[in-house]
């Protein structure tokens, strides 16, 4: 199964998922001796990423104070720790990062469709 891995790593660390690789670009800080896909297929990687959205117009003032408030606290220890603990890693960086990843993956994974010959309905 290709699961994510906050749903995954209390199965692996109980020893009742043995996982075989990960499939972000490196190694995994929180399963270090869990090889990555990208160890034996050079350029794979397919993670998940979770991000804030705010609706179109939302006052810049306000997507900064946000933007903000919420790297503050992805960069606080407790919370980096309890997410690492969950197998998840920190992403900070402005809208304008946010916004280039978002289109990075929707071209990136818009052509993995157009390989697959899957046809919109």
């Amino acid at each position: 199964m290709f699961g994510t891995m906050p749903a995954s790593i209390e199965h692996i660390r109980a020893g009742k998922l043995r996982a075989l690789a990960t499939t972000t670009a490196m190694r995994s800080e929180s399963l270090p001796d869990v090889p990555s896909v990208g160890d034996f297929v050079l350029g794979y990687e397919a993670s998940a990423w979770y991000g804030v959205g705010v609706p179109k117009n939302t006052p810049a003032e306000i997507i900064e104070k946000l933007n903000k408030e919420i790297n503050a606290v992805l960069i606080d220890a407790k919370m980096k720790e309890q997410l690492a603990e969950l197998g998840g890693m920190v992403l900070i960086g402005s809208p304008a990062d946010f916004g280039k990843l978002i289109a990075d993956e929707t071209e990136k994974w818009a052509k993995v469709v157009k390989f697959s010959g899957a046809k919109p309905e």
